[in-house]
C-alpha cells in the first residue's frame, strides 16, 4: 500500500446531492480519507496509489458533482 495525499480547490459549495455522492466516493476501494475545508474551499483526499491515480480520484470527485478548479501542491 502506497498512501498519497492530493488536495483540490473547488468552486461551488457542495450541496446535499454532492455530499451524498461524496459518501459513495468514500466507499471506493483505495480511498482512505476525504476532508473538506469550507473556509479555504479545499478538498483533501488520502488514497492508495497502488490502486488509484490522482486523475482517477479527480474523476471520481467530478462525477460526484464537485466543481474542481485546480490541484494544490502539498508541502
Amino acid at each position: 500500500m502506497t498512501l498519497m495525499d492530493v488536495a483540490f480547490h473547488y468552486a461551488a459549495q457542495p450541496g446535499e446531492n454532492q455530499m451524498r455522492a461524496i459518501g459513495r466516493v468514500r466507499e471506493v476501494y483505495g480511498i482512505r480519507r476525504i476532508a473538506f475545508s469550507e473556509k479555504e474551499r479545499t478538498l483533501k483526499i488520502e488514497y492508495d496509489a497502488s490502486r488509484l491515480s490522482e486523475s482517477v480520484v479527480a474523476g471520481l470527485l467530478r462525477n460526484a458533482g464537485i466543481d474542481l478548479l485546480e490541484t494544490l501542491i502539498l508541502a
